[in-house]
């Protein structure tokens, strides 16, 4: 059975500005999403998932799904933030969607496979799905055996400003025994990186960490485990209406209840994404760079049509 590649691109980019997921930066107009389904096709990965927003669904369905030759499998599902638990209700004033979690939450009744999951504005590289498609063909459909492709955190950061990452720590099998959201990780003007913890402290991290990028491969098991923590987690939350169920919060406490294992497969590849409009000329020339190499052929899609 080939995984599914599920892309997680219903989020609006608040701090970008736009619908960063349909920009374009490759050379013939491409966006980074079209990169990461090219790479995941060669790398094994049968069909695409895409989990959009109600409100992206007319421009998705109507010109971006286009981009794509005939021959590849998509589908789509929408975020919706009235998909809760029964019981719950959206608390007032709420108007952010529920997190990463959630998002893959809303695949659960469209994949019955083994699948990835990405981001869509972030570029992964082949190998990272190459990786990540060879564990999942040694994985039985239903076990509790995950794992994520794994950067070093100094790889990750931008020039521009802060961002959010899963700070993973490993044991000497490079499983993981902690993976924890930081927020406003960035560079201190020494040039160390640091993040801000609960209180607002600056903390500085040491060494070069693995941390998630949001790309993970799970079997159609953990879909239990997302509904079922996702009580847990409004449980503990109430009313609070910016919080969000992050993949980190949800596999950090299925790594401590012995529930899975999450092995860290490390990669070669170097990550870029945008999160700032600041980066994307380093992305656009990123690409460019590579296609001329001839990692990849311009226009992407010309071999397959």
């Amino acid at each position: 059975m080939k995984p599914t590649l599920v892309v997680l691109a219903a989020g609006i980019g608040s701090r970008y500005g736009s619908l960063k997921q349909m920009d374009s930066f490759g050379p013939a107009g491409e966006t980074i999403i079209e990169f990461s389904v090219y790479d995941a096709l060669l790398s094994g990965f049968e069909r695409v998932v895409f989990v959009i927003s109600r409100a992206m669904e007319k421009d998705f369905a109507e010109s971006f799904v286009k981009r794509f030759p005939a021959h590849v499998s998509i589908d789509y599902v929408i975020q919706e933030m009235e998909d809760l638990p029964e019981g719950f209700h959206i608390p007032e004033g709420r108007a952010k969607p529920w997190g990463t979690a959630h998002a893959v939450m809303a695949a659960r009744h469209a994949v019955k496979e083994p699948f990835a999951i990405i981001n869509g504005d972030d570029f992964y590289g082949r190998t990272s799905f190459q990786l990540i498609s060879d564990f999942l063909s040694q994985v039985g459909i239903n076990e509790n055996r995950f794992c994520m492709a794994g950067y070093y955190i100094r790889q990750t950061l931008s020039e521009h400003g802060t961002v959010s990452r899963g700070l993973c720590e490993v044991d000497e099998n490079n499983f993981v025994t902690s993976i924890v959201e930081r927020t406003k990780i960035g560079f201190t003007p020494s040039k160390e990186i640091a993040y801000l913890d609960e209180n607002g402290k600056q903390v500085i991290v040491k060494g070069d960490p693995f941390v998630s990028m949001n790309i993970f491969g799970f079997t159609p098991a953990f879909f239990k485990w997302l509904e079922e923590y996702f009580v847990v987690f409004l449980r503990e939350t109430g009313p609070d209406t910016k919080s969000e169920y992050f993949l980190p919060y949800i596999l950090n406490k299925l790594i401590k209840d012995k529930k899975i294992t999450l092995k860290v497969l490390p990669t070669p590849e170097k990550w870029f994404g945008v999160t700032y409009k600041e980066d994307k000329p380093f992305v656009t020339q990123m690409l460019k760079e590579l296609t001329s190499r001839g990692v990849y052929p311009t226009p992407l899609w010309k071999e397959n049509k």
